[in-house]
């Protein structure tokens, strides 16, 4: 389970007219304390030039980013023959597993705060028109206030919500250059360095996402962004016993839904899904924002969908979508959780209007193995489609320096080259040493025939005694093909037992296995 968020702006902070308050400017006036330049002057001529070389790209309409995804998309069908695309599970782990802290932009006395959001949130919490408003007004101030460190900070911190929300990598550089102008003005500033942590972990560069962390709390030891990036790097890194620590560490010197649901996460990869469930709720019913009852509804939404408990999340998805009925994490694990019980054309549906607004990676593998699972007349080329589109998302992240070896593993092992999937997947292993990465292995390992290497490496995917089918499933294929029977039998059962309808294709398949072992 990652937790997944998106606006936590007030209703009363919300705009009624978005594209009028874009427009406008940040206010002159410094509460919060920050140094900043009375008026532009000449000497500011080159760094207002880089605020609109930085920012000019991110004023592209919504329509045009995905039809840009969708034009490398067609040109990468014309020279590629294998079309890869990524499992469910394996990009909840890569892309939201490790939940970036990049909220509140007033971190003790720091610069003014985009859209009112709470410190610490994830990495979606800002996503929606608050964050398009806020940043057009970042840019406007920093074109008065060119010198405005907290400023740089908060636009940079901006950036990666808008490449993660909006599926679009190439922002990723625009928030280095505007983190590295924070860091130019007022050097080993904690807001500057925390988004820096965010930015390396966006990228999946989780040593570089501690590192920056580390160096953000040795000067602010209760910055709650980095406080909660360093839980999401020590989980990303596998090192589970300090990420427990650091939870308990950030709980006491922060505590807030941003820690909490962190807090669940550790305990859910620990198999406590009862105290990771415990935690959720105290965070749900402390939360007094329309973003943060969002946040936290979706996280238990999918905590229960984990669990396959489909009535509790779509409880939990439509407290969600009562707060925000825009928020595409809910409205995803809707129509995934819809899949499960077996309402086909409503999940179809619902997630086809997901991949409609972002052709986001995730949503577009459950859609496209939805349409394989549907098997109508242009099922099997729609489903090609969508694999397409995730191949063309994964090309730009890489262009923008995200690591996608986890994410490629799966995508080649279950849809493309078997041997690009081993490669890939021994590649990020000899990076970090996580459950997703070893159940990555084994599988890829699997489906090159090399079984015999892959059992340990399955073994040691479900060791912490993490419940997740997907890693169940893949288990007890492995044991299959290595003639442990009865292992596998008991594996595949509790794939399915835990959550009958994990995967369309995969639960088909494991159901088929027991079938064939009777």
């Amino acid at each position: 389970m990652s937790p997944r968020t998106n606006d936590s702006a007030p209703e009363s902070e919300r705009s009624a007219e978005p594209v009028d308050r874009a427009a406008e400017a940040m206010p002159e006036e410094n509460p919060a304390g920050v140094e900043t330049a009375a008026a532009p002057s000449p000497a500011s001529d080159d760094l207002t030039d880089e605020v609109t070389e930085v920012t000019e790209v991110i004023n592209e309409a919504p329509d045009d980013r995905v039809a840009a995804v969708r034009r490398l998309s067609a040109s990468g069908r014309r020279w590629r023959a294998a079309q890869l695309a990524f499992c469910t599970s394996a990009l909840a782990v890569a892309l939201t597993a490790g939940a970036i802290v990049v909220g509140a932009l007033q971190d003790d006395g720091g610069a003014a705060t985009l859209a009112a959001a709470p410190a610490g949130v994830s990495p979606q919490l800002l996503a929606g028109a608050d964050l398009d408003a806020s940043i057009t007004s970042l840019q406007a101030h920093l074109r008065a206030q060119p010198k405005d460190f907290g400023g740089w900070s908060t636009l940079g911190l901006a950036y990666i919500e808008q490449a993660r929300t909006k599926g679009d990598p190439s922002r990723y550089p625009q928030a280095q250059q505007a983190l590295a102008r924070s860091l130019e003005l007022r050097p080993d500033n904690d807001p500057a360095l925390a988004g820096r942590a965010a930015l390396a972990a966006a990228r999946h560069d989780f040593t570089g996402a501690l590192k920056y962390a580390d160096q953000a709390l040795k000067q602010n030891p209760y910055s709650e962004r980095a406080l909660a990036s360093r839980i999401d790097a020590l989980v990303e890194l596998g090192r589970y016993d300090e990420a427990s620590k650091a939870a308990d560490t950030a709980d006491s010197r922060r505590p807030g839904v941003p820690v909490f649901t962190r807090y669940a996460y550790v305990n859910e990869l620990d198999g406590d899904a009862q105290t990771a469930r415990r935690v959720l709720e105290q965070a749900l019913d402390s939360a007094t924002t329309r973003g943060d009852v969002t946040y936290v509804a979706t996280a238990l939404g999918q905590l229960a969908w984990n669990q396959g408990e489909y009535k509790t999340a779509l409880t939990y998805y439509a407290r969600a979508l009562a707060a925000d009925d825009t928020y595409l994490p809910a409205l995803e694990g809707r129509a995934r959780t819809q899949a499960a019980q077996g309402e086909r054309a409503a999940a179809i549906s619902g997630m086809e209007q997901v991949v409609e607004r972002y052709p986001l990676p995730q949503p577009l593998v459950e859609l496209g193995e939805l349409y394989e699972a549907r098997g109508a007349e242009g099922d099997a080329q729609k489903a090609r489609d969508q694999y397409a589109l995730v191949n063309a998302w994964v090309s730009l992240a890489r262009a923008n320096g995200v690591n996608a070896d986890l994410d490629t593993a799966l995508a080649a092992a279950d849809h493309g080259d078997k041997q690009a999937a081993l490669k890939a997947a021994q590649a990020e292993w000899g990076r970090r040493h996580t459950v997703h990465t070893a159940d990555a292995l084994a599988w890829a390992l699997h489906v090159n025939g090399r079984d015999e290497e892959a059992l340990p490496y399955a073994g040691e995917a479900t060791a912490t005694g993490y419940r997740n089918a997907s890693f169940l499933y893949h288990r007890g294929m492995i044991e299959r093909a290595t003639g442990h029977e009865k292992e596998a039998d008991a594996s595949l059962k509790s794939a399915l037992d835990l959550n009958p309808g994990f995967s369309p294709l995969g639960a088909a398949e494991a159901r088929k296995a027991l079938e064939a072992d009777k």
